[in-house]
């Protein structure tokens, strides 16, 4: 009870928001195919979901002049980067009518055919997953602070170029 209002008696009501899980983002090294696999099993019970949409980045094996990439480094500022996924998170379920969203990016050393983003939305139609799906890989690209060292087989390297 809070007090009392013309006879009668106040209770202020607590309710208590459930939290967003935040899930993890980062994963060190390559994501490995039976990660993605696996995260696309675990919808199969989600009677809703109509379609889903996935984007794989994979590390080129580039010929930059004489030199050819061997791998790439992902480093981040990870506090900031969280953020940054959070408001793309959310941004995408308030513009984009999906179910269900992952985004998981690699740190550290990525060897060339090896996969380094994983982007997965799920939605009842089509072009509502393949919209969101877009919309995600281009903010995360062009607003998380992730940079990526290019290894060449000499072991020299240059700072990669988001585009």
């Amino acid at each position: 009870m809070v007090g009392h209002w013309n006879g009668l008696k106040i209770f202020q009501i607590r309710i208590k928001m459930k939290e967003k899980k935040k899930s993890k983002v980062f994963i060190l090294g390559p994501i490995a195919p039976n990660f993605i696999s696996d995260s696309i099993a675990k919808h199969i019970s989600n009677k809703e979901i109509g379609a889903h949409d996935i984007f794989l980045g994979q590390v080129r094996k580039d010929v930059l002049g004489n030199n050819i990439v061997q791998a790439i480094e992902y480093s981040t500022y990870e506090e900031m980067a969280e953020v940054k996924f959070y408001e793309i998170r959310e941004a995408a379920f308030a513009k984009f009518e999906i179910i269900c969203m992952h985004i998981y990016h690699s740190i550290g050393i990525v060897n060339a055919g090896e996969i380094c983003f994983f982007v997965f939305v799920s939605a009842k139609h089509r072009n509502m997953a393949f919209e969101a799906c877009r919309f995600i890989v281009d903010q995360v690209k062009v607003s998380v602070p992730i940079w990526g060292k290019e290894i060449f087989e000499d072991k020299n390297f240059i700072w990669k170029e988001n585009i």
